[in-house]
């Protein structure tokens, strides 16, 4: 009897964030993955490690590491992670250049062999590498898509159920805007076993955990030192994932192409999404106090600003 082919989830870029999502994506039997990288050796050598470790960890999905772009054929998901990553006082800024010819090359290369597939970018600036896959693939909007709220509220989750001493599986949180230090964590849509933050917390504490959630991704760098944050980035890169190929159809946080919603045009920002089998099926547009319009429109503009730094 043939069998069924397998789904398969592309991972390009074999660093931290790249090994630890493609060990996540075969640990929860997702999907098969392929694992790419420039660098000769360095995919191979992860994945042996890991398919070695399946015995173990009891999965029986497929994981091969490969330098040939042909393997990553027929991919249901793209996953763009390769880049330089962040080093302590560099901004996300700083990767524009460098990093926009990285994400643009292997983009192009993938799309090319899985027409297709669903890019999730993790590639910093992300909002910015996030045009630069749309432009490369030439792909439809709701098939390119960022990973940053998802990251970005699992952490503002992370501080409130610490701050609160309760389960992080009742915390619930939303964080809209560009990835980056403009972000706008929302406390008024952010609650604990459906009771919202702003009833449990004095509004100055409640000040304190938005700022820690913009800087988090800078906190793990300066505590690494050598390197930038990969567990919590893998991890919400597999909720992305496990919601497209399963079809649930979670309500979740993404950087998106926005035509109009919110008041913004042709621009990749952060906002609540319905993710499902053919990527975003639709945008949903959430009530604004006007505070949070006026966060949300500055951090569309430093977007805006990234956008229009990039190479031609």
């Amino acid at each position: 009897m043939a069998r069924v082919p397998r789904r398969k989830v592309t991972v390009i870029g074999a660093g931290n964030v790249g090994a630890t999502t493609a060990q996540q994506i075969i640990e929860t039997g997702l999907a098969d993955v392929v694992l790419v990288d420039i660098v000769v050796g360095l995919p191979q050598g992860k994945a042996l490690d890991l398919a070695e470790a399946a015995p173990v960890t009891g999965h029986d999905v497929r994981i091969v590491g490969t330098n040939d772009y042909a393997d990553t054929a027929d991919s249901k998901i793209i996953v763009v992670t390769s880049g330089l990553p962040r080093k302590p006082g560099m901004s996300r800024d700083d990767l524009l250049a460098t990093n926009a010819n990285i994400v643009g090359g292997v983009v192009k290369q993938a799309a090319a062999v899985s027409p297709d597939a669903i890019i999730i970018v993790v590639t910093n600036p992300l909002d910015a590498m996030c045009h630069v896959a749309l432009k490369a693939s030439g792909f439809p909007k709701e098939r390119v898509i960022g990973m940053a709220g998802v990251l970005d509220s699992a952490r503002f989750r992370s501080f409130i159920a610490d701050e609160l001493e309760v389960s992080v599986r009742d915390v619930r949180a939303f964080v809209l805007g560009g990835h980056g230090d403009t972000m706008v964590p929302l406390p008024r849509y952010s609650t604990v076993g459906g009771v919202p933050i702003t009833e449990l917390m004095t509004a100055e504490r409640i000040e304190e955990l938005v700022t820690r959630t913009r800087n988090g991704g800078a906190e793990v760098v300066a505590l690494l030192k050598t390197g930038s944050a990969f567990y919590a980035p893998a991890a919400s890169v597999v909720e992305m994932a496990e919601s497209i190929l399963r079809d649930r159809r979670r309500v979740l946080p993404c950087a998106v192409l926005l035509e109009g919603e919110y008041g913004v045009n042709g621009l990749y920002v952060g906002v609540p999404v319905v993710l499902g089998h053919g990527g975003v099926e639709r945008i949903i547009e959430i009530t604004l106090t006007p505070e949070e319009k006026t966060a949300f429109d500055a951090s569309a503009a430093a977007v805006q600003d990234l956008v229009d730094h990039l190479p031609a």
